[in-house]
């Protein structure tokens, strides 16, 4: 039975000439010696420096290798999602392309999904103390939104994990245009396990993910896994209402005392109220208008992303594949 577990690799890149290639190194010699049925598909999200031509090469010398190419460059989510549409296997494993998710623990994946786990979620150990900009605003970002919504997902949890056929089922009944996986997946709330690891350093080259995409990351998840930001609004315009409503008391109370030198119109105060409420109002707005986006992007239906074929583009609607042939 072992020998006909099937397991599906997915592996997004972007730019990554001249890491890949080790990477793919350490796939291939670790799939060697299992004794499963892989299929590795890499996914090239719209790279230009010839990283799609390195990974048709490694698909041409062995055929458990497979390449998606995207027209453009359209993000690590939608990448992944492209992967996992695409995977065929029993125990479905995403990981990173450029050498930092360690190929060798994909075994201990395995094992642990064939015990009864559905998701395997590595888990980032960082023990050296060191601190940095992305290591305080991640774990400002994860505290923020494991308090604002009623999903737990966990600190330092990438996308290195492995999903069983059922979980990845269940994923992919789950057609958001703003996809955040590792909210998506927690939220699932199917039986899961922490694997801890010590990230490696990146083997050349650097992060793709530039502060703007971290950004637009954390946008998706707030937007797409909480409500907060409309009752953070709402809250602040019942505070400004009590506050009016106890303006208005104690304005009758002089006026109906007779202290009639004590009712003074004041063009500070009253600019300071003007300027802080609607202030307020903008920001609502906003928040309205943000939902309100997400909202228009997602009736649209458009598709999540789109691959390039020698014979046209490949349309992906509700994760059925469409081939638009050229004219």
């Amino acid at each position: 039975m072992e020998n006909k577990l099937k397991i599906s690799i997915i592996i997004p890149v972007y730019n990554e000439s001249g890491v890949i290639e080790q990477t793919h190194a350490r796939v291939a010699a670790l799939i060697a010696g299992l004794p499963y049925e892989f299929q590795v598909i890499y996914i090239d999200d719209g790279s230009t420096d010839g990283t799609d031509s390195i990974l048709e090469a490694f698909a041409a010398s062995d055929d458990r290798f497979q390449v998606l190419i995207l027209s453009r460059n359209f993000g690590h989510q939608a990448a992944l999602s492209a992967g996992l549409d695409h995977a065929g296997g029993d125990v479905i494993i995403s990981m990173d392309g450029d050498g930092q998710h360690p190929p060798e623990m994909i075994a201990q994946m395995i094992d642990l999904v064939r015990q009864g786990y559905d998701i395997v979620q590595a888990q980032r150990i960082e023990d050296d103390g060191s601190f940095s900009f992305k290591k305080i605003s991640s774990g400002v970002f994860y505290s923020l939104l494991n308090r604002i919504s009623g999903t737990h997902v966990q600190p330092g949890a990438a996308d290195f994990r492995a999903l069983s056929r059922q979980a990845l089922d269940a994923l992919k009944s789950m057609p958001e245009y703003h996809r955040f996986l590792r909210g998506m997946i927690a939220w699932m709330g199917y039986k899961s396990v922490i694997l801890p690891y010590h990230e490696s350093k990146r083997m050349a080259g650097v992060s793709k993910y530039s502060l703007a995409k971290m950004l637009r990351l954390a946008s998706d998840a707030i937007f797409s896994f909480s409500l907060m930001p409309l009752y953070i609004g709402l809250s602040v315009g019942g505070l400004f209402l009590i506050l009016a409503f106890a303006q208005i008391v104690y304005v009758l109370l002089l006026w109906f005392t007779g202290q009639y030198d004590r009712i003074v119109p004041g063009w500070s105060s009253l600019m300071a109220v003007i300027l802080i409420s609607s202030g307020i109002i903008m920001i609502l707005l906003g928040f309205i208008g943000v939902y309100v986006g997400y909202i228009f992007q997602q009736v649209k239906s458009r598709p999540v992303y789109l691959l390039k074929n020698k014979n046209g583009v490949i349309f992906l609607q509700n994760y059925q594949v469409k081939v638009k042939p050229r004219e």
